[in-house]
């Protein structure tokens, strides 16, 4: 079944219709238009049309008025028993102008949808003045729980040529799903601000210290160089208590909170940035390969312990870890790996999935490509810092933003970890990869 309504005339108002604005930051005296205000539908679903490729694949679709969220009835789509079923209610929005902001949210109440992030999607995808695509569509990924109702968003710059848009609400491959779509809304909003953050980065390898104290007190040295770049966050080495000295994993290894992260704390505190450090911590009788996130006030926030350890760890008594946390700064979330974490696909993966804005990688030596790859899999910045290894940040496409040398030993770069990069044929592939992900398909050898 088609029922494509292509409609690029005036712009057709339904529910509350056509109206005014103003969502302008203070100061900016802007008004945004309502483009689309929609949260009741006549029995026929009025101007929004149903698609799917072909009949033998269309989901079921019908107007319901028992279940509802603000007006008398919702869209609903149901996978009907067949695997196969996909299919979206859609409607052409007009009046849309090149290069400015829009904000669409969208409500939806799923009831046997085993896997909602892949199987119900909400698409603007951007029409020229003739009604064809003009650039790869963008999927709203913002998702927040009302009761019964789950609230998606996403504020999106359009393309140049752009001029109309088409809203899709899909359910896909959900045979015994059903979805209602009720309280639609799409608003022109000002340029978002984006979130800018400065991210540094050292390369310094201690040589002939005797003890962890002393190869701390280095790196504070670099922490205190680092800070003419006001940067919002550093990277450290990994096992920076022990790198360089004669010690052993088990003698290098401290409690933490401990000596080296209230050293290191001291000077993040002065300088108000987070702090990233690679450390060997004793934890009764374990010894970990830990990460620490040191926060702006010196305290620790958290610590991530090395999940993967390569043999000559274990042979070195050291003991695992066995979790992926993320955590929250005032700027985004962030993850931490350690080094032989790099060669699996799952930790960055997991990071990723928790929302990590970036991954900083404490490193002794690894594989340059699998950073790069890790980077890109994920779409996240890679931040490392270490000794064998290119110390670098790396954008989401992996390109080096900036990298330290003996030369060079400190680097910064500012990002904007709300920017969406769009590449050709693929567009903006961090929201793109997450709706598309196939995280419902078990993998064989991997454990529940």
């Amino acid at each position: 079944m088609r029922r494509l309504i292509v409609f690029l005339g005036m712009m057709a108002v339904c529910g509350a219709g056509l109206a005014a604005e103003g969502v302008g930051s203070a100061g900016e005296g802007r008004v945004a238009a309502v483009l689309l205000e929609a949260k009741d539908w006549p029995s026929d679903g009025g101007d929004w049309r149903t698609w799917s490729q072909r009949d033998e694949i269309s989901p079921k679709f019908w107007v319901d008025e028992k279940v509802f969220l603000k007006g008398k009835s919702s869209l609903a789509i149901s996978g009907g028993g067949n695997p196969a079923a996909n299919g979206r209610w859609e409607k052409i929005v007009s009046g849309i102008k090149g290069e400015k902001s829009y904000r669409l949210t969208a409500h939806y109440q799923a009831k046997d949808v085993a896997y909602e992030r892949q199987h119900v999607i909400v698409r603007l995808d951007w029409l020229n003045s003739k009604g064809n695509r003009v650039e790869q569509p963008d999927y709203l990924t913002e998702l927040t729980k009302e009761r019964e109702w789950k609230r998606t968003e996403g504020t999106f710059q359009s393309p140049k040529n752009a001029r109309a848009v088409r809203i899709e609400l899909t359910l896909a491959w959900s045979p015994k799903g059903t979805v209602w779509w009720d309280s639609i809304r799409l608003v022109e909003v000002p340029q978002p601000n984006g979130r800018k953050v400065t991210i540094a980065t050292v390369f310094c390898r201690p040589r002939g210290n005797k003890s962890s104290r002393e190869n701390i007190r280095q790196f504070c040295e670099m922490l205190e160089l680092a800070a003419k770049d006001h940067p919002d966050i550093v990277c450290l080495p990994e096992a920076m208590n022990m790198v360089g000295t004669r010690l052993s994993y088990v003698e290098a290894a401290e409690p933490i909170p401990g000596p080296s992260t209230k050293a290191l704390g001291e000077v993040a505190k002065r300088f108000r940035f987070y702090v990233v450090a690679g450390l060997l911590e004793r934890d009764g009788s374990n010894v970990f390969n830990t990460a620490v996130l040191i926060g702006r006030d010196g305290t620790l926030v958290g610590k991530y312990r090395k999940v993967y350890l390569p043999r000559e760890e274990v042979e070195g008594g050291g003991t695992p870890g066995d979790s992926f946390p993320v955590f929250e700064t005032d700027f985004g979330a962030i993850g931490m790996m350690i080094c032989w974490d790099v060669q699996y696909v799952d930790p960055a993966r997991a990071l990723a999935s928790q929302g990590a804005d970036a991954i900083f990688l404490p490193i002794w030596g690894g594989n340059l490509t699998l950073a790069k790859a890790r980077a890109i899999e994920n779409q996240v910045y890679l931040v490392t810092s270490g000794y064998d290894m290119p110390t670098f940040i790396i954008n989401p496409v992996g390109d080096v933003l900036a990298q330290a040398s003996k030369e060079k030993p400190i680097v910064s770069e500012t990002v904007d970890l709300d920017r969406r990069i769009k590449q050709p044929w693929l567009g903006d592939m961090k929201a793109r990869f997450w709706k598309e992900w196939r995280a419902d398909v078990k993998m064989p050898g991997w454990s529940e």
